[in-house]
């Protein structure tokens, strides 16, 4: 099984260095490469042979900071995986990070063990976040509970269905949505025609809102 491979985002040459040097520690991670800001990640995505499958993300950077960044990445590319591996742990960057679409928040002095533990747990589809970090992020959510989803917004629709309805809503072509989902436009069309039947709607306009009606997306 390949390694997977992990961008740094971070604009101080000494911490990425040091993230690079604890991430090839392990046989399990490679390094596809390092930019200085949310704007130069951007451009190095855009050109890179293949994409990375987890981005470490800085958050305060020049140019464009990791929050703004992490949402670009994320209406681009919603595939790849997000952890920030940050200094901050205030709870207004935690809160940003979170509704940016980020997978994880790592403080940047963990041990190269504790970093390799939590970029596999992302990749298993976990969400791993330094101790101090989950703290502060039951504190937000204590503030701040979710609000429970009506029941009336009950629905059918599969993960790979929803998948395709969050690419759709971020105006991507079906074209984009196989891309990145890595499956073929004509299995994009026949979830689409599935999604049309159970959502009882017509077109793609329609799709969206009616799943996000249901908060479904």
């Amino acid at each position: 099984m390949r390694p997977h491979h992990v961008h740094i985002t971070e604009d101080l040459a000494r911490l990425a260095k040091m993230l690079r040097e604890n991430l090839e520690l392990s046989p399990d991670f490679k390094v596809t490469g390092v930019a200085v800001n949310g704007q130069d990640l951007l451009l190095q995505l855009a050109t890179l042979p293949s994409l990375p499958d987890i981005v470490l993300m800085d958050i305060q950077m020049p140019v464009m900071d990791g929050i703004a960044a992490t949402a670009a990445v994320k209406a681009r590319h919603p595939q790849i995986k997000i952890v920030m591996a940050t200094v901050f742990d205030d709870e207004e960057n935690i809160f940003n990070a979170i509704l940016a679409g980020a997978d994880g928040y790592l403080l940047k002095d963990e041990p190269p063990q504790v970093l390799h533990r939590a970029l596999l747990e992302v990749m298993e589809g976990g969400a791993p976040m330094s101790p101090a970090i989950a703290r502060k992020a039951l504190s937000l959510l204590r503030k701040n509970p979710v609000q429970p989803v009506p029941s009336e917004a009950t629905h059918d629709l599969s993960d790979r269905e929803i998948e395709i309805l969050e690419q759709l809503s971020k105006g991507l072509r079906y074209e984009q949505v196989g891309q990145n989902l890595h499956i073929s436009t004509g299995t994009v069309r026949k979830h689409i025609e599935n999604i049309y039947r159970k959502l009882q709607v017509h077109n793609k306009l329609e799709a969206v809102e009616a799943a996000r009606k249901k908060g479904v997306i």
